[in-house]
C-alpha cells in the first residue's frame, strides 16, 4: 500500500465486466499500456460473475451478446448461460492478456478531480492512486435494490436478492416467496419450481412474455464457425438486422405493436387455461414499454398447482407472515427479491467528486446527463460505459459498448494532440483535460429527451425502470445501434472545453521569462 500511495497511470477503468474488459482491450489495442482495471469483487464477470441464481442466462443470442473482437465460435446454445457468458469473459482477460493490468478486491471508495495536476486522485479498498483519465465501467446492473419492506427484518428465515444467490440454502420442500416479476424472476421461478413445496409471486405489474426460441447449436455449426470465421459474422450480422428493422416499431410507431401483443396473448393462453390466472398476467400497457422477457418455461411453471400468484407487490412482513398491498396473506420459509438494480441512481456516482467539489450524485439529483453518453459536465477526463440514455430495450448492449469504446479511444487520441503524449512513466500525460461544456451537454440531451417523447418507453403506459424518480427516461438510447456509432465515431471538440494545468502555465511562463531575459 505504501507503494501505490503515490502511484500514477494513464488511465484507470472501474470494473470487469464487458464494459470494463472491452476498454482494457480497446486500450491495449491503441498502444496504451500505463492502465489499471480497478475491480471490487475477486474475479471478472461484472453481472455475469454476481448472478448465479438457478436459471440464468441471457436474452440477446449468443453470437450478438459477445464482442465483434473475439468472436466465440463454439456457443452451446443460441442463448447462453450465465456460466457460457461468464467463461467467455475470463477467457477474453486470457488471450488479451489483460490480468496484469486488474487488481482485484479494489473497490473505489472515493475519486476527486485535482485541478492543479489535471488528474483523478483515487482511494481504494486496496491503496491509493491518481490517473490521467478514469473510465467508469461499474455498469447499471451492479447494485441490487431491495425494496424497504416494513416488519422485513422480524423474518425468521432466509432472505436474499436474485443477483446474490445464497446457493447455501436448500430450497427443496421449502414454502418459497418471490417478490418481482422482472427479468430474473422468469428465470427462476421455473427453475425452482419443481423443487419448492409452494411459490407465492407477488407481482406488482405482469410483464409481457414472448416465447424464447432456444436450442442446442449443433456440432456441424460449430465447426463451420470454426474453420469458416466469416460464417459467424454473417450469423451476427443478420441477428443485428432484424433488431435494427424492429427498433422502428419501439421508437416512432408503437401503435403497431399491437399484433406483437396478439402473440404474447397467444402464448400466454397455450400455457394458461384458468381465465382468472390469465387476467390477473395481462398486462395493460403497451408492449414494449417494459422490457419483453422472452421464456418458453414461465407460464407453464405459474399453471403448476404449487405456485400462487398475488397480483399485489409486497407491502408488510409480520413473522413468517408476508401480507401484499392487497391485504392477502401468505406464510414463507424464504424471500428472494427480484428487484432490480441501482439504474437511474447509480452509487458509484455518490463517490466521484468533480471539478466544483460536487459529487455526481448532486450534479445528476435532477436526473442523469452525460455527452454522447460518456462525458459529464464538471468532471474532466471522467468516461463512462453504459453510461445515461445508451441503454437498449430490444437488442444487445455489447454493441452499444463498442461504440462508446470507441469514442474512448478519439478521446485518447484527442489528449495526445493537444497536449504532451505521456511517457513510460505517466509523465507528461494529464497536462491537458477535457471537460464536456455544459451547453453541449444539454443540447444533446434535449435532442435525446425529445425524440424519446414518442417512443412505446415514454408513451406505453407503464412505469419501468427505465424511468428516474421524475419520470425521465434516463436509461434508453432512442434510436438504432447504428445511429449511436455514427455519434459516437468521433470526439468534436467543440463540445469540450480544453482545460491545461496551472503547474504547466506557470512552467511555460518561467521558461519564457528566462528566453525574454
Amino acid at each position: 500500500m505504501g507503494e501505490r500511495e503515490h502511484e500514477h497511470v494513464r488511465v484507470a477503468v472501474v470494473g470487469s465486466g464487458f464494459g470494463g474488459l472491452g476498454a482494457a482491450v480497446r486500450l491495449r489495442r491503441e498502444g496504451v499500456t500505463d492502465f489499471v482495471v480497478l475491480e471490487r469483487a475477486s474475479s471478472v464477470g461484472g453481472t455475469w460473475r454476481d448472478n448465479s441464481y438457478p436459471g440464468c442466462a441471457c436474452d440477446v443470442p449468443s453470437h450478438l451478446y459477445s464482442f465483434s473482437f473475439a468472436p466465440h465460435p463454439d456457443w452451446p446454445r443460441t442463448f447462453s448461460g450465465q456460466e457460457h457468458i461468464r467463461a467467455y469473459l475470463e477467457h477474453v482477460t486470457d488471450v488479451f492478456r489483460l490480468r496484469p493490468h486488474i487488481r482485484f478486491d479494489s473497490e473505489v471508495k472515493r475519486m476527486s478531480w485535482n485541478g492543479e495536476q489535471l488528474c483523478w486522485d483515487i482511494e481504494t479498498s486496496s491503496g491509493n492512486l491518481s490517473a490521467d483519465l478514469v473510465v467508469s465501467a461499474t455498469g447499471p446492473l451492479s447494485d441490487p435494490k431491495v425494496p424497504d419492506i416494513p416488519g422485513l427484518e422480524s423474518f425468521p428465515g432466509r432472505v436474499f436478492h436474485s443477483a446474490r444467490w445464497d446457493h447455501d440454502y436448500d430450497l427443496r420442500g421449502k414454502r418459497v416467496a418471490m417478490v418481482g416479476t422482472g427479468a430474473s424472476a422468469i428465470q427462476i421461478v421455473p427453475a425452482i419450481q419443481p423443487d419448492v413445496s409452494r411459490l407465492t409471486l407477488f407481482q406488482r405489474t405482469p410483464p409481457w412474455v414472448m416465447p424464447r426460441m432456444d436450442r442446442a447449436i449443433s456440432g456441424a455449426e460449430r465447426w463451420l464457425h470454426r474453420q469458416l470465421p466469416f460464417t459467424s459474422q454473417v450469423r451476427r450480422g443478420l441477428l443485428w438486422g432484424i433488431r435494427e428493422l424492429q427498433v422502428q416499431a419501439f421508437t416512432k410507431h408503437p401503435n403497431e405493436l399491437g399484433f406483437v401483443e396478439q402473440l404474447a396473448k397467444r402464448n400466454m393462453a397455450r400455457a394458461i387455461k384458468d381465465p382468472a390466472l390469465r387476467a390477473k398476467l395481462t398486462p395493460d400497457y403497451r408492449i414494449g414499454c417494459k422490457r419483453i422477457l422472452l421464456s418458453s418455461e414461465y407460464y407453464p411453471a405459474i399453471a403448476q398447482p404449487n405456485v400462487d400468484v398475488v397480483a399485489s407487490g409486497l407491502a408488510e412482513v409480520r413473522g413468517s407472515t408476508l401480507v401484499a398491498a392487497d391485504g392477502s396473506e401468505a406464510e414463507a420459509d424464504a424471500i428472494v427479491f427480484g428487484t432490480g438494480f441501482h439504474v437511474t441512481d447509480m452509487p458509484i456516482a455518490e463517490r466521484v467528486v468533480g471539478a466544483d467539489g460536487r459529487s455526481l450524485a448532486e450534479t445528476w439529483k435532477g436526473g442523469m446527463e452525460a455527452l454522447r453518453g460518456a462525458s459529464a459536465a464538471g468532471f474532466p477526463n471522467w468516461m463512462t460505459v453504459i453510461g445515461p440514455n445508451t441503454g437498449l430495450g430490444n437488442s444487445s448492449m455489447i454493441l452499444m459498448i463498442e461504440s462508446q469504446l470507441n469514442y474512448l479511444a478519439d478521446y485518447l487520441r484527442q489528449l495526445d494532440v493537444l497536449g504532451v503524449p505521456p511517457g513510460p512513466s505517466g509523465s507528461g500525460g494529464g497536462r491537458v483535460a477535457l471537460d464536456a461544456r455544459p451547453d453541449a451537454v444539454r443540447t444533446w440531451n434535449h435532442r435525446v429527451q425529445e425524440r424519446m417523447k414518442r417512443t412505446v418507453w415514454n408513451t406505453g403506459g407503464c412505469t419501468s425502470w427505465y424511468l428516474d424518480a421524475s419520470g425521465r427516461n434516463t436509461t434508453i438510447w432512442p434510436g438504432t445501434t447504428a445511429e449511436f456509432r455514427r455519434a459516437t465515431r468521433r470526439v468534436d471538440l467543440a463540445e469540450y472545453d480544453v482545460l491545461r494545468a496551472p503547474t504547466a502555465k506557470r512552467a511555460a511562463a518561467a521558461e519564457q521569462a528566462e528566453v525574454d531575459a
